[in-house]
């Protein structure tokens, strides 16, 4: 049997014709995909562009201060574990221990298990046997005298720029020789040193004794 070539060449001509809009939508398909891989970042810029929660240094024993308008001593807070976080600049700490100062008046110190200071330096979550404690005070020509306060609860927020510190979350409240409980927590206003305490209240309040001329 004779083959005429130009018959197989008619043909694969008609084939070629006939599969041209498919092999040009083929191209064309590859070329977006392409387009389209070459303008999206790659899988590392984008994960380097993402900022885990993850620690950027640890401290041990370490200490933050800031200072007032008088270039005094506001507060001070200490922690067996400092660690501080880049992705929100906040940061967690081991056995913190908050020393608040205020003119004329006896420094108060607040502590807990473990404690969570945001980035802005404005709150600090103090976590699981927190305590405020407050030393006794003699009066002074400015300052009445002031007992031995102890202020225990299982969580407190101090509200650092505001000078309050607060919970809702149980109180038990010793101040020289009187203690109350609340079952809805409290605030203590640090400027004036007073605490408030809400919900049911029980206790006992009893005058401390007199003491001899």
């Amino acid at each position: 049997m004779q083959i005429n070539p130009k018959k197989i060449k008619l043909g694969l001509g008609r084939t070629l014709l006939r599969l041209m809009p498919m092999i040009l939508m083929g191209g064309l398909t590859l070329a977006t995909f392409w387009m389209v891989q070459k303008n999206q970042p790659g899988e590392k810029s984008m994960l380097e562009r993402v900022r885990l929660h993850e620690p950027d240094y640890i401290i041990t024993n370490g200490a933050l201060s800031a200072l007032n308008e008088m270039g005094t001593t506001k507060y001070r807070i200490l922690g067996n574990k400092v660690t501080h976080y880049d992705d929100d600049a906040s940061i967690d700490i081991d056995t913190p221990r908050m020393r608040l100062f205020q003119p004329d008046k006896a420094p108060v110190t607040v502590k807990s298990d473990t404690g969570h200071l945001d980035g802005d330096l404005t709150i600090l979550d103090l976590i699981g046997n927190a305590s405020i404690f407050r030393p006794a005070k003699a009066a002074t020509a400015t300052e009445p005298a002031t007992a031995r306060m102890l202020a225990t609860s299982s969580y407190y927020k101090v509200l650092i720029n505001d000078d309050i510190i607060e919970t809702d979350k149980p109180i038990t409240l010793q101040q020289g020789m009187s203690v109350m409980n609340s079952t809805d927590g409290g605030i203590f206003n640090n400027i004036e040193q007073s605490m408030a305490l809400s919900g049911q209240v029980k206790g006992r309040i009893e005058r401390a004794p007199r003491s001899n001329p």
